[in-house]
């Protein structure tokens, strides 16, 4: 089984949302981040967490060369503690998450990460001093319990890239749970191909057939 990829062209933070806490010590670039309130404005919340990740990448060439051990710490780092990933996997795997038994569910959600991290690794190389992330006006109301933070994501060879966030709030903030790249939404895109893997191979085939792509 195959698992087909959203559009290549967007810069890794924002394929993630993917996806996802090892620290990376005193660098300049984690001296410099930017202070993340997950209580802000929707709008301002997700601006904060693109920036410092595009100015830690911009900082890490090994990360930018496909080193998946180093872009693992980047997200546990930078995009994990924002982000409800077992809410996305819960989505993507619909009404076959509730068949499935905690370690089942907790196998899945880290081998869905592991897809995310994967696929979109190459997508470092086109992070450069020119990627910068431009938030759209906030068209929804902001004391929402769930919103969508649209943004475009510039790049040095290619049109500026359209994606929107989706976030809840949680008693501890904002956090980001699906995305669309270019009018596809991250779990869409995977609940058919989720839900023809554990219909043919039950969870544990979904599991594995991630984890084999994952290696």
């Amino acid at each position: 089984m195959t698992f087909s990829a959203l559009p290549q062209r967007i810069t890794f933070l924002h394929r993630l949302c993917l996806a996802f806490m090892l620290a990376l010590g005193l660098s300049t670039a984690v001296q410099a981040k930017q202070t993340v309130d997950p209580n802000a404005a929707p709008n301002e919340f997700v601006q904060a967490v693109g920036n410092n990740a595009l100015e830690v990448l911009r900082q890490e060439p090994a990360a930018q060369q496909g080193d998946l051990n180093r872009i693992n710490q980047l997200v546990d780092e930078y995009v994990l503690p924002y982000v409800n990933l077992e809410k996305t996997t819960r989505l993507a795997a619909g009404r076959y998450w509730r068949q499935a038994s905690a370690q089942q569910q907790k196998n899945l959600v880290e081998a869905f990460k592991g897809t995310l991290v994967r696929t979109y690794s190459g997508a470092l190389s086109k992070v450069d001093e020119v990627s910068a992330l431009q938030i759209l006006p906030f068209r929804g109301d902001a004391n929402a319990d769930d919103v969508v933070v649209r943004s475009t994501i510039s790049q040095r060879n290619g049109p500026a890239v359209g994606v929107d966030y989706r976030l809840e709030k949680t008693p501890q903030g904002w956090k980001i749970y699906d995305l669309n790249v270019e009018g596809i939404w991250l779990i869409q895109n995977y609940r058919n191909q989720f839900a023809q893997q554990i219909n043919q191979n039950g969870i544990d085939g979904l599991i594995d057939a991630l984890n084999k792509q994952n290696r």
